[in-house]
């Protein structure tokens, strides 16, 4: 594919942003200058066309500018922009929605993004509890802050001690989060036992999406729940991923374990920024917001624009025909792969939910982080930028999913598969 433009406006942002891009995530070997996203596709100022599966890390449920969403937007564009005071019609709609659909919903605060989500997740539970510990797991990501950056794609060397993301975390930040196995619910329990009256709060991806899509087991996540009630910690699933593209309820709603806080984000309102932290009452009461010793502010917070897209988004998602067209679909292209790769022998496990799948270059089981050491991360590379250079935009990371939109089509998956055939072939004889 030729991408001279690209290149040379990549040179220019590289003058005056560091690095060219604004999130580390977005960096590639190959950097590409995208001019307009419309549906399934993506196109870059070379005039390249990708059907996209990165979809921003899976927000576009609907597609990229959905017709629908951007009416409603533009809509609000004309009647209201950020006033900073008091409460808008919007943000009280969306709040209802999601205390409608989300199972541990009982009151919804909204932020801008889900690394704020889980922060003020964290802070609420260490002011409910009194305590300064947090369990996460190793594979799961929950933001940027000091209090859960780390142990998400570790080394082997450093699986079993903490392994912060960033210089310039503060050092009690890490001491006081605990790095846990998933799925081991023994880990857990030990751990309890051990640390109970110093744990605040257990947080998770209830799918481990960030390294893929590790499913987690049922008894593990009901057992999760009954330690927090019987030790007084605060159970918090992260759903930032989960929740909308896989049910309008979150993952909650379909496993049928409730957590007592639930932070959501990029897909409410198909990838415009808003993000949001909903839970019990007695918890959500604490925040200043109503009156509590719990701070929570934020100038952007509930910006109309962001809200009236999320009410678009989640009455699009309400009629159940989504979830149908993007469940098929995803269906359909996990068994083309896997029909594939066993034909041509290549040695995979391609995995998923829903509308989410990931090839790991490997063989099953996958039941944690530590199974995914044994991806082949060369081949699973390779695999990403020879799909990338035919036309199919896959985040080019080891393990990193894939997300399926209601714009895509059969003829999408059909192209998708034709291209994995071609490459997979090649990297075979290789």
């Amino acid at each position: 594919m030729k991408r001279s433009e690209s290149l040379r406006l990549f040179e220019i942002a590289k003058e005056y942003i560091p690095g060219g891009v604004n999130t580390s995530l977005r960096s590639m070997d190959e950097p590409i200058v995208f001019v307009k996203a419309q549906g399934s596709k993506i196109f870059d100022v070379d005039g390249n066309e990708y059907v996209d599966y990165h979809a921003a890390f899976g927000p576009s449920i609907l597609g990229h500018c959905n017709p629908r969403v951007n009416q409603k937007v533009f809509e609000t564009l004309e009647q209201i922009d950020l006033i900073g005071a008091g409460t808008t019609e919007l943000e009280a709609r969306l709040a209802e929605k999601i205390v409608q659909h989300v199972p541990s919903a009982e009151r919804v605060l909204f932020c801008n993004s889900g690394s704020e989500a889980t922060y003020h997740a964290v802070r609420l539970s260490r002011a409910v509890t009194g305590r300064t510990k947090v369990i996460k797991f190793q594979g799961c990501y929950h933001g940027w802050h000091d209090y859960l950056l780390m142990n998400v794609i570790s080394k082997p060397e450093k699986i079993g001690q903490h392994d912060p993301l960033s210089a310039g975390m503060l050092k009690e930040a890490i001491e006081n989060t605990i790095v846990l196995t998933f799925n081991s619910l023994h880990e857990v329990e030990q751990t309890v036992k051990r640390e109970r009256n110093q744990i605040a709060a257990i947080i998770l991806e209830p799918i481990p999406h960030n390294i893929g899509c590790v499913l987690p087991r049922q008894d593990f996540l009901e057992g999760l729940r009954q330690l927090a009630t019987e030790n007084d910690i605060i159970l918090i699933f992260d759903e930032v991923i989960t929740c909308f593209r896989h049910n309008l309820g979150g993952y909650q709603k379909i496993c049928g374990v409730t957590p007592d806080l639930t932070c959501l984000g990029k897909a409410i309102a198909n990838g415009y920024p808003i993000a949001a932290i909903c839970g019990r009452k007695d918890l959500m009461e604490r925040f200043a917001t109503a009156g509590g010793d719990v701070f929570f502010a934020g100038t952007y917070n509930a910006h109309p624009l962001a809200t009236a897209a999320g009410l678009a988004t989640v009455e699009e998602l309400e009629s159940g025909e989504a979830y149908e067209h993007i469940f098929r679909l995803g269906d359909e292209i996990r068994q083309g792969l896997r029909e594939i790769t066993e034909r041509l022998g290549i040695q995979t496990y391609v995995a998923g939910f829903g509308s989410v799948f990931v090839i790991y270059f490997m063989d099953p089981p996958v039941e944690n982080y530590s199974d995914l050491l044994r991806n082949n991360a060369e081949m699973d590379l390779a695999f990403r930028k020879g799909m990338i250079e035919r036309g199919i935009f896959i985040l080019p990371k080891p393990l990193k999913r894939c997300h399926i939109s209601t714009a895509h089509t059969d003829k999408d998956i059909g192209r998708t598969l034709e291209a994995a055939e071609h490459v997979l072939a090649e990297l075979a004889r290789r």
